[in-house]
């Protein structure tokens, strides 16, 4: 017993290096190779620009001493480097210092950003420049969507607009385990230029109507993302159809609510999904008369039931081109419903969003000035579900200033990718983007991953690594730059996502300051955290480039304003020193006309205030900082009271532990009959067979994870961190459940934005609450 104490308390010291702050996940990432000569040179790069401080006073913008890495090295020789690096700083600061322009940026960060413009603590905060005044639209006269992509098309008709890669070969792939994983080979990508894709969407838009779709009658899109979706969007946007929007992964009683309830007789498809997740519900909806499929084969469709007909995309654009086809038609007003978006049903059955011209006009409005140079020389990579008001309003931005976007998908994002086939390239090494939009889950795998593959450099690459990544950490905290550790140390790490990427998009979720700061050092670009809701159009604050700070998320766009209420039972005031807090209310052109067929929810979420400004009701709660950035500190919804009277925000519990290595998701859980917090935790498979195997437990996956020993110290390792990340006592979890399960979007667990399902959690592992508080 005491060997085995031992084995287990060395495995926890070994993960608490480079690993603790960044964990890992089942496949590593291909090490950076680093020559030797490089230290000379790397040596030159890292001038320590602590010397700063004799010319300048740049704020510090955030604490990075936590989220260094531990450097491994004789603290002589650490010594010598140092020395060295701050001699040589000496000499470079002052030509680098007026000639990088470190200066302005330094200005930018530090200024004020937004201002409480009734100079009370509870705000409403605006934007510095729309302080008048909230903006609604980009271009004068350019209120509704159709005529913001007429305006692109018309500005840019030549340029590549939606771009899709061509598949050359599939293959199965016989795995180890006797799996089969289907293989791609994908060629180059094959552009749509703006005027052909506006004229495809005329087209489309015109063949709908020739179907009998009416304007301002509901017709839905279920599809992956693709070029066939944004198409079909913009149709529905010219010829005034309100576009219903699923996501692809809700399951079949939402899917079958979401029709129902919106009273559809059409619906936009793929060929996967009609057979996999429609067709059994095609009966359930009674109203639905037209299925239209956007691949182009087959195009014959048995076991359709009676009374619905099925077309190809591809058809219904050819009937739409005819001249006797042709349908005179209305263009939208502002106000009218472009989209009722049903959400992702984190908190039951999935609610329908009803956003207008003006809305989404709006919400692009203020996302597009925070892309400084956003311009038609920008490429975007889509592959988010466009279902999700994240990824639409990102696409919308990029058609209203010419970028081009081309598709993708999380099986072949990247050359590892799941669905890549091994020598062929991914979709960023092609495209190589230079925007992308991203959920907290995507950036935290490739973290994990990348350390991970740190711990299995040589002892010297990994040293250079170590050095460079914390040298950088300290300069970007300060607002500088490091040209040379970029191209020489983090090149390779860059070309993950293409290695052209200049600035990423991070909404959905929370992202950790640990995450966020690894995408800063190693993917050389900045993280516009951005902070909004479906209700709201996406659009709330997103951080500027300049700012460097973590776990904020910005200022207040300028089409937002954001107010602070009072919420006494969670003990957050907007009075509170130093920083103001309290519920974030969103007000302005982007919020949205509420929920669709649910008055009681309406009147609960939304209000309108005096001067006829839209508000909404986030649930979620907020600070303000001096400069008038706010940060998300705590969730209502999240909030539960212990029986001994204690507040615990789950949200924040999870958020803490999901740092830890051992982890690759957790969700907290409590009843407010009992006196202490559980967990369900998904553990990361390669750190716990390792800690298995360190113990001498054997068995299968799912017998590792059930064995109690196993759940005991891996409970010992989640305490250690939450008392090292100073949780409360009641806040660190009593007992835990592994799951040998990960949480997909294709179990019902998350959401395609991984967001948790508490509800769903609670239903899936009910036994397990009842045994872990007793009850069993």
């Amino acid at each position: 017993m005491e060997n085995a104490v031992t084995t287990s308390s060395s495995f926890r010291a070994g993960i608490t290096g480079p690993g603790c702050l960044t964990g890992c996940t089942k496949e590593p990432l291909p090490a950076t190779s680093v020559p030797q000569q490089q230290v000379t040179i790397l040596v030159e790069e890292l001038r320590v620009q602590s010397i700063v401080s004799c010319f300048v006073s740049p704020p510090v913008l955030t604490s990075s001493k936590k989220m260094k890495l531990k450097e491994d090295m004789n603290p002589l020789l650490l010594q010598v480097f140092r020395s060295v690096v701050w001699v040589y700083s000496v000499i470079t600061f002052i030509p680098w210092y007026f000639f990088s322009g470190a200066g302005s940026n330094l200005e930018r960060a530090r200024r004020i950003k937004a201002n409480s413009v009734s100079r009370r603590p509870a705000g409403p905060y605006r934007a510095i420049n729309s302080q008048e005044k909230l903006v609604a639209w980009l271009h004068p006269g350019v209120g509704t969507l159709d005529k913001m992509f007429e305006h692109a098309a018309r500005k840019f008709p030549q340029r590549d607009c939606l771009g899709t890669r061509e598949v050359l070969s599939e293959e199965d792939e016989i795995q180890p385990n006797g799996k089969v994983f289907k293989k791609v080979i994908l060629g180059n990508y094959n552009w749509l230029s703006y005027d052909e894709a506006y004229q495809t969407a005329k087209c489309f838009g015109n063949g709908l109507a020739a179907l009998s779709q009416k304007p301002q009658c509901n017709i839905a899109i279920f599809c992956e993302t693709r070029a066939e979706w944004i198409i079909a969007a913009q149709a529905c946007f010219m010829y005034n159809f309100p576009l219903v929007t699923l996501y692809a992964t809700l399951g079949p009683a939402a899917i079958a609510h979401g029709l129902n309830e919106t009273e559809v007789t059409h619906i936009i498809t793929s060929k996967d999904l009609l057979h996999s997740r429609l067709k059994a519900i095609l009966c359930e909806v009674p109203r639905l008369k037209y299925v239209i499929v956007v691949d182009n084969k087959p195009t014959s469709w048995p076991d359709i039931p009676r009374g619905i007909m099925v077309y190809n995309m591809d058809a219904v654009k050819k009937l739409g081109s005819k001249p006797d086809n042709t349908v005179e038609h209305k263009q939208p007003e502002p106000s009218d419903v472009a989209v009722i978006m049903y959400t992702s049903g984190s908190t039951g059955i999935p609610k329908g969003v009803m956003i207008s011209h003006g809305n989404i006009i709006a919400g692009v409005t203020g996302m597009a000035e925070r892309i400084p140079d956003l311009n038609e020389t920008d490429t975007y990579i889509g592959y988010l579900p466009l279902a999700h008001v994240l990824e639409l309003s990102a696409e919308l931005v990029c058609i209203s200033h010419g970028c081009r976007i081309g598709y993708s998908s999380p099986q072949t994002l990247a050359d590892q990718s799941t669905k890549i086939k091994k020598g062929s390239k991914g979709d960023t090494s092609v495209l190589k983007p230079t925007l992308m939009a991203a959920v907290p889950e995507i950036m935290d795998r490739i973290y994990k991953n990348v350390m991970t593959k740190v711990e299995e450099m040589s002892r010297f690459q990994k040293t250079l690594f170590v050095l460079a990544y914390n040298y950088k950490m300290e300069q970007i905290s300060k607002g500088y730059s490091t040209p040379l550790c970029d191209s020489l140390v983090f090149k390779r790490v860059r070309a993950l996502l293409g290695g052209n990427t200049r600035l990423l998009l991070s909404g959905g979720a929370p992202l950790s300051p640990a995450t966020q700061r690894f995408m800063n050092i190693c993917l050389c670009c900045p993280v516009g955290q951005g902070y909004g809701l479906t209700e709201t159009c996406g659009a709330g604050t997103i951080t500027e480039i300049w700012d460097y700070s973590t776990g904020r998320v910005g200022a207040p766009l300028v089409c937002s304003e954001i107010m602070l209420k009072d919420w006494e039972e969670g003990g957050y005031y907007s009075k509170d020193k130093p920083n103001p807090r309290g519920e974030i209310l969103i007000g302005g052109p982007n919020v949205t006309m509420g929920y669709y067929k649910n008055e009681a929810k309406n009147r609960e979420d939304f209000f309108v205030d005096g001067k006829g400004q839209r508000w909404f009701c986030t649930g979620d709660i907020g600070e303000f900082h001096s400069d008038g950035c706010l940060k998300i500190i705590d969730r209502k919804k999240d909030l539960v009271k212990l029986q001994a009277g204690e507040y615990v925000s789950l949200g924040k519990v999870e958020a803490v532990l999901k740092n830890c290595p051992l982890i690759d998701n957790i969700c907290a859980y409590a009843n407010s009959d009992q006196s202490y917090v559980i967990s369900f935790v998904v553990p990361n498979h390669k750190q716990l067979m390792a800690m298995a195997e360190q113990m001498q437990v054997r068995g299968t996956w799912e017998e590792i994870c059930n064995n109690p020993q196993m759940e005991k110290e891996v409970l010992c390792i989640i305490t250690e961190a939450a008392i090292s990340a100073k949780l409360e006592r009641f806040e660190i979890p009593r007992k835990i459940r592994l799951s040998s399960e990960p949480w997909t979007p294709e179990t019902g667990l998350v959401t395609d934005a991984f967001k948790l399902k508490r509800k769903e959690l609670k239903t899936h592992y009910q036994e397990d609450i009842e045994r872990m508080y007793g009850g069993k």
